[in-house]
């Protein structure tokens, strides 16, 4: 199973991001130290809740993405190296 680019985001890393034609929206705009200043502030305050549904290891992509697929997710499915 071959995902395409277009489903694919990173947060971190640019360089392959334009190597493999993947997504990086939104990331540059809001990558400033004030930015991430005041997500920390959030976190540290319990002011913001990221929802994670499920952790895969990055070995196992395709069982991600066919999570990612069905739609059902309650939350974000995240890729650990």
């Amino acid at each position: 199973m071959a995902v395409t680019p277009s489903r694919v985001d990173t947060i971190i890393d640019f360089i392959a991001a334009t190597k493999y034609g993947v997504k990086t929206e939104g990331n540059h705009a809001a990558a400033t130290a004030d930015v991430l200043a005041h997500l920390a502030g959030l976190i540290a305050a319990c002011r913001l809740e990221i929802p994670i549904a499920k952790v895969y290891l990055l070995a196992e992509v395709r069982e991600a993405y066919r999570e990612l697929e069905q739609r059902h997710a309650r939350g974000k499915i995240v890729l650990e190296p």
